[in-house]
């Protein structure tokens, strides 16, 4: 007769055996799913530039670099075109205002200059003959006149006489009627030279003042035509320095083609770029500052130009104070313009890192130095020398600076 046996309860040696292949297969496959999904980038931390992150004083300015340049400049166009004749000054020279720099010649301007005065000589003779006309005929209308009165006063005594004598019948009808009529023509002949003699005059007091104010006219325009040929003079239109002058014997200038400028160099102003990262926060009245040979010579910023090109947009500084006593124009100078109020914050030095990141990111280096992890960080205003750090980073740690572009995709960096 078989015996049942009763199965044991209960871990058995071989058990153990199986679980502790079960968790070596957990976790290489924990090692293989996970630990290869970050990507890694091995190198020597030698290589590296690696920064502490610190809290301190944070100074809102940033540096540029700008230019001296003259105070102002004056371009000198030509109001006359023309052949260069004559170069009196050269490049370089210092100019009072209304020295003349070149001399040119125009044919063209001296024709028209001719057939002006000839004009104008034929406008006076015009006017000359009209006004004797008028004198000649005011004087003979005055003769008339004074006759016309003359003959008009004798015959009317006469016809009064005759009308007497013809009441007393001393005379006959036809006497008296002939004295009569004589009389009546008189009167209207008489009319008639008074009002051809008013309009004489009239006609002289209309007509002269147009022909001498068209005379007049005349007179103008040749002073134009004459101030024409005296810009042919060209001339420095205010005392400094002849920056450059673009004009040769024997050279056609057109007109109004540029041809030099004029330095001012009462003072001086300084010409700066600045990256348009910045656009909004430059506006004029701030206050920069350049040192040289230990001196600082404080300026103010008088103007931002409005227009961005590569990246960068202009702006003048102007000396508020003293300046360098040997500047010249052309003189490169690094300024700190001031763009706000100092302040305690975190700073993290600036590296090239920025190019690939904007800031957005950066290799924070654990605390034995052999690992960095990539980190989103928030980074605020910047300085030539650190950046204000808003979020992500703590005062003490290590982050790397240097450059990002050999690292790729990776998002840790072991550090040999």
């Amino acid at each position: 007769m078989d015996i049942q046996l009763e199965k044991k309860k209960g871990l058995r040696p071989k058990h153990y055996g199986y679980i502790a292949l079960g968790i070596l297969i957990l976790f290489v496959g924990y090692q293989l799913l996970f630990a290869t999904s970050v990507s890694t980038f091995r190198t020597e931390k030698d290589k590296l530039s690696i920064a502490d992150v610190t809290q301190g004083k944070f100074d809102d300015y940033i540096t540029i670099n700008g230019n001296v340049a003259p105070i102002a400049t004056i371009y000198m166009d030509a109001y006359e075109g023309g052949r260069v004749d004559e170069k009196l000054i050269e490049e370089g020279a210092m100019v009072k205002k209304g020295d003349i720099i070149l001399k040119l010649d125009n044919i063209g301007l001296y024709e028209q200059i001719l057939n002006s005065e000839s004009n104008m000589a034929l406008k006076e003779n015009n006017l000359r003959s009209t006004r004797l006309e008028f004198d000649s005929r005011q004087i003979n209308g005055r003769k008339s006149l004074a006759t016309a009165s003359t003959e008009l006063q004798r015959l009317k005594r006469n016809f009064e006489q005759n009308q007497a004598l013809f009441e007393d019948e001393l005379i006959s009808k036809e006497e008296y009627q002939l004295s009569k009529e004589n009389y009546e023509l008189s009167q209207k002949q008489y009319e008639i030279v008074k009002v051809q003699t008013e309009n004489d005059d009239e006609l002289r007091e209309t007509s002269l003042p147009v022909l001498e104010a068209d005379l007049n006219r005349m007179h103008k325009t040749l002073g134009m035509v004459y101030q024409r040929l005296d810009h042919l003079n060209v001339r420095a239109p205010a005392d400094g320095q002849l920056g450059f002058l673009d004009a040769e014997i024997g050279q056609n200038i057109t007109q109004g083609q540029r041809i030099g400028q004029i330095n001012v160099l009462t003072d001086y102003k300084i010409e700066a770029s600045i990256d348009e990262h910045y656009i909004d926060r430059v506006q004029r009245d701030l206050v920069a500052v350049l040192e040289r040979n230990g001196n600082a010579f404080p300026l103010r910023l008088r103007k931002v130009y409005p227009e961005v090109r590569n990246g960068k947009f202009k702006v003048d500084l102007v000396f508020t104070e003293e300046k360098p006593e040997t500047i010249r124009s052309g003189q490169s100078y690094n300024i700190k313009l001031q763009l706000g109020e100092s302040n305690d914050a975190l700073l993290l030095p600036k590296g090239s890192f920025f190019q690939s990141t904007g800031g957005q990111w950066i290799f924070v280096v654990n605390a034995d130095g052999d690992e960095a992890l990539k980190r989103n960080i928030r980074i605020g205003k910047q300085n030539s020398r650190y950046y204000e750090v808003l979020e992500g980073l703590r005062a003490g740690e290590k982050v790397i600076t240097s450059n990002y572009d050999s690292f790729g995709e990776a998002e840790k960096i072991v550090l040999k």
